[in-house]
């Protein structure tokens, strides 16, 4: 078996104890880069039907890239932890757990601090969905995306090739929406879908940022973490790209954990809080 077995780590705000972890320290720079490892962090709150099938699908891809998986138990009352400490043969899979459920925005904090504790100065760490509705295959052309010069490459459904066809009314108005709203208000260059969780950050990148916002990189609970993450990266200046991602909504087993009000609510008060933010007092 490829999957590796380490300790759980318990994360939660009071129900159990957060365990700080030293800045990774990363290898002095080559004069050539080469292709590092990808870091696939997967949040997941009761997923045990979607994760089998998109691991199988991970470890396809473990057969010519380097890949960990980071599977991040968000207080499941399923199978879920089990079904990742199961793993899948040829692929490294790691467990990180909370005792309750402390939400999205906690979920993909908690699986980057892990990834950056081990990752490289070529690696990639790459967040999406544990639903099993984005694909794996996409994993080396964002690899290539980084290779090329990106530190941000976001997989977009408002690219030519990307459609959300097989996703409800409600969600690709929402995300529509969204992404009209950040374009304008805010100034990301390269950037059509704000709200996709399907995306690949430079290692070096986050390293960066987290060393400026230590816990507070992501404070949003919901599904506006993955644009409070931008937002705050793009303080160090990234360049990001986009590349055409087909969402699967059709694969997903359970029903959708988003709340379309509440979401909606989350995306205004963080935009208005960006907007009331300064801007960090040094370069970062």
């Amino acid at each position: 078996m490829g999957r590796e077995e380490v300790a759980l780590e318990e994360v939660t705000l009071e129900e159990a104890d957060v365990r700080t972890r030293p800045e990774p320290v990363l290898p002095a720079p080559s004069a050539q880069r080469t292709r590092g490892r990808a870091h696939v962090v997967l949040p997941a709150f009761n997923e045990e039907a979607s994760l089998p099938p998109l691991l199988r699908r991970l470890a396809e891809v473990a057969l010519t890239e380097q890949v960990t998986v980071w599977v991040v138990d968000d207080g499941s009352s399923d199978g879920t932890a089990s079904t990742a400490e199961a793993g899948v043969e040829g692929l490294d899979v790691r467990l990180v757990r909370h005792l309750v459920n402390l939400g999205l925005g906690r979920a993909v904090l908690s699986g980057l601090r892990a990834a950056l504790e081990v990752a490289g100065r070529d690696d990639v760490v790459i967040v999406m969905d544990a639903d099993d509705t984005h694909d794996p295959a996409l994993i080396p052309r964002l690899q290539a995306e980084i290779e090329a010069g990106s530190d941000v490459a976001i997989c977009s459904r408002f690219v030519p090739g990307g459609d959300d066809k097989t996703a409800p009314l409600g969600r690709r108005l929402l995300s529509r929406g969204a992404a009209v709203l950040f374009h304008r208000a805010l100034r990301v260059d390269g950037v059509r879908d704000f709200t996709s969780g399907f995306r690949a950050y430079r290692a070096t990148l986050l390293v960066r940022a987290s060393g400026h916002w230590g816990e507070r990189l992501i404070e949003e609970q919901g599904f506006a973490c993955m644009v409070e993450l931008l937002l705050k990266l793009r303080h160090c200046s990234p360049v990001i790209t986009e590349i055409p991602l087909e969402l699967r909504y059709d694969r997903k087993q359970g029903p959708s954990k988003l709340k379309l009000r509440r979401t909606i609510m989350q995306y205004l008060k963080l935009l208005t809080r960006d907007r009331l933010t300064p801007a960090p007092y040094r370069k970062l």
